[in-house]
């Protein structure tokens, strides 16, 4: 029982978990059951999916609770007016990665033709 108590400590010391539920965590907490109930009812009950799917899945990957040191976001990449897209793939987190889409521009072009394809087109 002793190594079991010892792995789980160590998952609870290592993860997010910790950050989650001590201090202002319980803040992240309530916004990732919120992104929950959103994507349910974006999914399960069908209630406006090409909105609900979007907005749900951005508070759910910018509310996972992280180390303290660690970060998914890293805003002194961005601080410069050149950016140097290659230290962000070498360096940055997932959100990092993501936000060169935003910075770049490809994802309102990619939206607009989606969701235009998704409403013009029947079977």
């Amino acid at each position: 029982m002793g190594k079991i108590g010892d792995i789980l400590q160590n998952l609870y010391e290592q993860s997010g978990i910790k950050t989650a539920v001590t201090g202002d965590g319980w803040k992240s907490l309530v916004m990732i059951l919120v992104a929950c109930l959103l994507l349910y009812m974006g999914i399960k009950k069908k209630f406006e999916p090409l909105l609900l799917v979007g907005i749900a899945f951005g508070m759910l990957l910018s509310n996972i609770p992280a180390l303290t040191g660690d970060k998914i976001f890293h805003p002194d990449l961005w601080d410069d007016e050149v950016i140097n897209y290659g230290e962000v793939l070498k360096s940055g987190g997932l959100v990092d990665i993501l936000f060169i889409g935003v910075k770049t521009g490809v994802y309102p072009c990619l939206i607009f033709i989606g969701v235009g394809a998704m409403t013009d087109f029947g079977p």
